[in-house]
């Protein structure tokens, strides 16, 4: 039996976790220090030595418990049972933005001009990792990530691990359940410590301290997570029980500070227009002086029961905003412009850049979008030009510096080949991307081509999904689509989460995929702009493969709604020596079809007309509308052009309605759809 801990060594135990409990909210809370490191270090040793002589004496918030356990496998799910929302954020970067949101503020509280003004909590908007932070009884018991905002992940190790955080409340008489909301993150300071250590060390530095806050609170192992210098502000709540909560979020947050938790000095009230301006502009103004990384403020209606009355709009609350400072820019060369080859085939020019730090990282390359971007701009090899960066957007070149420009400057000139796979690089007259033909074979489009060989329309292989499809080409176990027949159920069975059982469906499935039509083949290829109304047209007209692989450009004409434009890429297409390959060991893995003699057009009472679908339509579903219209011999298509008859337009139509617009296209929407299938063929 274990012997009877001295009162006078429990005693001592409590005097030294109190002590040191102040002193890291005096360091890391108050950032005002009381005693040197080695006097923290002495008496930290010492509770240390007392609870392991004594193991009955240590509690889960004990200052000693705050790092420690073995590493995680995996971070277990927290359902958030208030919802961490996202705020708005407010597209104007000038002052001005302050003025929009209190305006729309009275308007939606439907105030009167004369009326008093809105008061506002103006706080500085951090620039870290989103952290919930669940208090039973004033203790803390979970911490989770943002997530979604409906599912984090419980990362409660790791923030035992930051001394802010308090592990319990200063209160007698805490909530039964309060949940904090708050930004994990790193100071300046710490950050280049950190750095400096690192590269003593001979490791690698780090980027920025957001990234380094973030992927810390991340790792699986909370010894990791212990090295880093964190710290945490609280700025609200989520789920609360048995506790009076105050009357305006300044009272909560002052609440929050008196439980003990670190809350920023810097927040204000601000009342009306005038004063949320003031704010923004005393905190442009202290930015680079402040000791932790901000990318704007945020402003809150003070009045939880105002709060309540403007509530929210698609999950986002009307009573706050974020409103963020200009996209950082900042000088630098541009050595010279590659591209980069996307998922469906897209060439997009790169600038390779000499290294520069702007919006908090250090920036290499940045995106040109498209070659008429970089002629629009007058982009050249060897200029100086203006990186932007705000946020987590991808780096953007703004502008050239024309008078830095060298004698030797180059223009760009698009490849000819793709650098992934070797084929061709093609741009269609009607578009402003370049794209690459090797859809079957380029590893770049590999995944995408994949998933739409598979698909229902295609050849309706169940089972064999995107994360399936991510394993295998991950793994490469599969390369082009012809792989996909090479399977077997213990390659399936080998991956995550697929049992034997559902490795042998899937293998199921790709063996009756092997039976098709010669439509659904040449619409699973994937060629540009060739959707399932143009191949089975091209299935019709030809009746088989051989003749299709073969026709030329001006024969592919002669297919009905075929224009100059698709006849070129189809007949690009089956050009590219790769895509005939992948064809041809599709073939041999035993998928067939068959074949008849060629066919004309469809008949019917709309044949001739190419219609367009966009939005959603009040009651029909887009397959829906599309069968009808095929039904009456109409081809729908996916893009508009000066060839598209009629768009028929649902709610929230986009791009493709404005431009059916600009080119004075006719626009129905779906009476009109009914109206004209109906008269078109005859019915009541």
């Amino acid at each position: 039996m274990a012997s009877a801990v001295p009162a006078s060594v429990a005693k001592r135990v409590a005097t030294l976790r109190a002590s040191i409990e102040t002193h890291n909210r005096n360091y890391y809370v108050l950032d005002q220090p009381t005693i040197s490191d080695a006097e923290y270090d002495t008496l930290y040793r010492e509770l240390e030595a007392l609870e392991r002589e004594h193991p009955s004496l240590v509690t889960p918030d004990s200052p000693t418990q705050r790092v420690g356990g073995a590493p995680l496998a995996t971070f277990a799910s927290v359902t958030h049972r208030v919802p961490m929302l996202s705020i708005r954020t407010e597209t104007n970067t000038t002052p001005e933005g302050a003025a929009q949101f209190d305006a729309r503020i009275r308007r939606d509280l439907g105030l009167a001009p004369d009326a008093p003004p809105v008061e506002y909590n103006a706080e500085l908007k951090f620039d870290g990792l989103a952290i919930s932070l669940r208090y039973e009884h004033g203790h803390l018991t979970v911490a989770a990530t943002r997530g979604d905002g409906e599912v984090g992940e419980d990362v409660t190790r790791n923030i035992h691990t930051i001394r802010a955080i308090p592990l319990r409340f200063q209160s007698r008489k805490p909530p039964a359940v309060l949940e904090v909301r708050g930004e994990v993150y790193m100071s300046r300071r710490d950050f280049a410590r950190l750095n400096a250590r690192q590269e003593a060390a001979g490791l690698r530095t780090f980027i920025n301290p957001r990234n380094t806050a973030a992927g810390a609170v991340r790792q699986l192992d909370p010894a990791m997570t212990a090295q880093r210098p964190l710290r945490f502000f609280a700025y609200g709540i989520g789920e609360v029980r048995d506790w009076d909560v105050p009357a305006t979020h300044a009272g909560i947050l002052d609440a929050l500070a008196a439980f003990g938790l670190p809350v920023d000095g810097h927040r204000r009230i601000a009342r009306g227009a005038s004063e949320l301006i003031a704010f923004y502009e005393a905190a442009t103004a202290q930015r680079d002086a402040l000791p932790f990384d901000i990318d704007g403020v945020v402003y809150k209606v003070n009045s939880l029961a105002l709060q309540r009355e403007l509530g929210f709009v698609t999950r986002e609350p009307r009573w706050a905003v974020a409103h963020k400072f200009p996209a950082e820019e900042m000088p630098t060369l541009l050595q010279d412009i590659g591209v980069q080859v996307g998922r469906t085939g897209a060439i997009t020019p790169i600038a390779r850049l000499v290294p520069v730090f702007v919006g908090g990282v250090t920036v290499t390359n940045a995106t040109l979008h498209n070659e008429d971007e970089i002629r629009r701009k007058d982009v050249r090899i060897g200029d100086t030009v203006l990186v932007r960066r705000a946020g987590d957007v991808i780096p953007e070149i703004v502008r050239v510096l024309p008078e830095r420009r060298p004698a030797d400057a180059r223009e760009f000139v698009m490849p000819a080949k793709c650098p992934e796979c070797g084929s061709a690089i093609e741009r269609l007259p009607d578009e402003a991307v370049a794209r690459c033909t090797g859809g079957l074979i380029c590893p770049a489009q590999r995944k995408q081509a994949l998933r739409h060989f598979a698909s229902r329309h295609a050849l309706d292989i169940e089972g064999l999904g995107e994360k399936l499809i991510d394993q295998l080409v991950d793994g490469e176990l599969v390369k082009t689509a012809a792989d996909i027949y090479r399977l077997t159920v213990a390659d399936l069975a080998a991956l995550d989460r697929m049992a034997d059982k559902s490795a042998a469906n899937v293998i199921a499935a790709i063996d009756r995929s092997r039976e098709t039509t010669l439509a659904r083949f040449i619409y699973a290829l994937g060629i540009r702009h060739v959707g399932e109304a143009t191949a089975r047209d091209l299935a019709a007209h030809f009746g088989a493969l051989a003749p299709l692989l073969d026709a030329s450009a001006e024969q592919l004409l002669e297919v009905r709604d075929v224009g100059p434009v698709l006849a070129e890429a189809i007949h690009d297409f089956f050009a590219e020596p790769h895509n005939r390959e992948v064809i041809d060991a599709l073939v041999r893995a035993g998928v067939r079809w068959k074949e008849g003699p060629p066919q004309r057009a469809a008949a019917g009472p709309l044949v001739g007309r190419t219609f367009v679908l966009t939005g959603t339509l009040p009651t029909l579903a887009r397959e829906d509308a599309k069968a009808l219209l095929e039904a009456a011999g109409a081809t729908v298509t996916g893009s508009v052009s000066k060839k598209t008859d009629y768009v028929v337009a649902g709610a929230d139509a986009g791009s493709k309605l404005t431009k059916a617009q600009a080119l004075g296209i006719a626009i129905l929407d779906e009476a009109g759809l009914q109206a004209m299938v109906g008269q078109r063929s005859g019915t009541t």
